[in-house]
């Protein structure tokens, strides 16, 4: 599946999850690998241990709310292919796309997505396919389907030569 096209086993959060909650401020001194091990520290433990390359994250409102930590860098590190939530804070929604994470919002996706049943969405077309069922989602504009083809915003400024590579690159 291409990252525009994610099909993945769901894991169900709820409302109100912050980033506080995603990335603990202790694992913000630890490398981006070691943090990844505890995300949802305290909501839900072990989670790490648990979830699979290609898995989509499902939460209910608000999904991202608190300080700006590069939580999506994390997500990536587990292999979590998509964020779904009924709603975003945008600043976190901004900085899945920036970090070339697809995310996509569909109200009642708490109510219309089981754990552990498979999701497909279709960032493209703006559909979302679980349990046999298809729920329309606002597909992603061109601008933000191309920063997530170049796998974020900084890939995407190196690629055009607008952003020099970092160091060591």
């Amino acid at each position: 599946m291409s990252e525009l096209r994610p099909s993945g086993r769901a894991w169900v959060f709820g409302d109100g999850i912050n980033t506080d909650d995603m990335y603990p401020g202790f694992a913000m001194r630890l490398s981006i690998p070691d943090a990844s091990r505890h995300m949802f520290h305290a909501s839900r433990p072990g989670w790490p241990d648990l979830v699979k390359p290609g898995d989509i994250v499902v939460a209910g409102r608000n999904f991202g709310l608190g300080s700006s930590r590069p939580v999506p860098l994390l997500f990536k590190e587990l292999g979590v292919a998509a964020l779904v939530a009924e709603q975003f804070n945008s600043l976190f929604f901004r900085n899945c796309i920036n970090y070339g994470l697809p995310a996509a919002t569909l109200p009642d996706a708490t109510k219309l997505i089981t754990e552990g049943s498979t999701v497909d969405v279709d960032f493209t077309a703006g559909k979302l396919e679980s349990g046999g069922r298809t729920h329309e989602i606002a597909p992603l504009p061109e601008f933000l389907r191309s920063v997530l083809a170049a796998g974020g915003l900084f890939p995407q400024l190196e690629a055009a030569g607008k952003l020099r590579p970092a160091r060591g690159e």
